[in-house]
C-alpha cells in the first residue's frame, strides 16, 4: 500500500521532533525526510520528491517563502504547509499555493483537518483493488503457522516473553516483538496506545480519565481494562473521533 510520503523542514529539531510524532499517528503518512534548514529543504525535496512538505516560515538565511518559490519551480511540486508561530504571514503564504497555514504549538484537531485535505487532493492511499489489503497475520505458536483475519483481533499486550493476539474467540501467543505486530498491522485499524499495548480502533467502547493525565480503555466484548499514557491521549482521541 502506497502511503503519503511527507517531509518536514524546520530548523528546531525539537519542532521537527514534535510534528514527526503527531504525523505518526496517521497511517496514511510516512515521513521520508527531514531538513533543518531552506537550502536543505530545496535539496531534499529533489532526492526524495515528497507529495507534501510541512515548512517552517522562519528559518536562517532562507526562509519559508523563498523555499516555497524554488519548489514551485521543481518537475515534481509537492503539497506545500507552511508551519510557524507567526499568524502575519498567513496571507503571503497563500501566494505560493500552500494548502494550509499550521500555527505553532501544534492543535490536534487542526493537524487532522490538514491530513484530511491532504488526503482529498492526492486521494487516500489504497491497494490496487480500492481495499485494504487482502493478507492475514500470520504467527508462529508451537511450531504452526497460523493466520489470524486482522478485523477480528480485539487488541494485542506484550509481557516480558511473549505478544498476545486477542480475539473474540481465542487468545494467540507468539514471540514476536510487539513493534513488529504494530508495523505489519499499520494498514488496518490499530493504534498504540502504551508500550504494552496495540488495540484494534474498530473495538474500542470508552475512553475513561485515571490518573496523572493517563487513561483507561474498555474494549467491546472484553471486561478488563487497558492504560492508556498520557502521551497517547491525544492522538489516540485524533484518530477516534469524528
Amino acid at each position: 500500500m502506497e502511503k503519503i510520503r511527507a517531509m518536514i523542514a524546520d530548523d528546531e529539531l525539537y519542532n521537527r521532533d514534535e510534528l514527526k510524532h503527531l504525523l505518526d499517528a496517521y497511517p496514511t503518512i510516512q515521513v521520508v525526510g527531514e531538513a533543518e534548514s531552506g537550502e536543505a529543504a530545496i535539496m531534499k525535496a529533489i532526492q526524495l520528491q515528497p507529495d507534501v512538505i510541512f515548512l517552517d516560515v522562519e528559518m536562517p538565511k532562507m526562509n519559508g517563502m523563498e523555499v516555497a518559490k524554488s519548489i514551485l519551480e521543481l518537475k515534481k511540486v509537492p503539497l506545500i504547509i507552511f508551519a510557524t508561530a507567526y499568524p502575519q504571514f498567513a496571507a503571503e503564504a497563500f501566494r505560493y499555493e500552500a494548502i494550509d497555514y499550521l500555527l505553532k504549538p501544534y492543535d490536534e484537531e487542526q493537524l487532522q483537518q490538514t491530513i484530511q485535505r491532504i488526503e482529498k487532493q492526492l486521494g487516500s492511499p489504497r491497494t490496487s483493488d480500492g481495499n485494504r489489503p487482502a493478507g492475514k497475520l500470520a504467527v508462529e505458536e508451537d511450531g504452526e503457522i497460523l493466520y489470524i483475519e486482522p478485523n477480528e483481533i480485539l487488541y494485542v499486550s506484550r509481557d516480558d516473553k511473549f505478544s498476545r493476539i486477542i480475539t473474540r474467540t481465542k487468545t494467540y501467543e507468539t514471540k514476536t516483538p510487539l513493534k513488529d505486530l504494530e508495523s505489519r498491522l499499520k494498514p488496518f485499524s490499530f493504534f498504540r496506545i502504551h508500550k504494552s499495548y496495540l488495540v484494534n480502533l474498530l473495538y474500542v467502547t470508552r475512553l475513561t480519565p485515571w490518573f496523572n493525565g493517563a487513561y483507561q480503555l474498555e474494549i467491546e466484548g472484553r471486561t478488563e481494562l487497558l492504560s492508556v499514557s498520557r502521551n497517547y491521549v491525544k492522538a489516540l482521541r485524533v484518530r477516534l473521533e469524528l
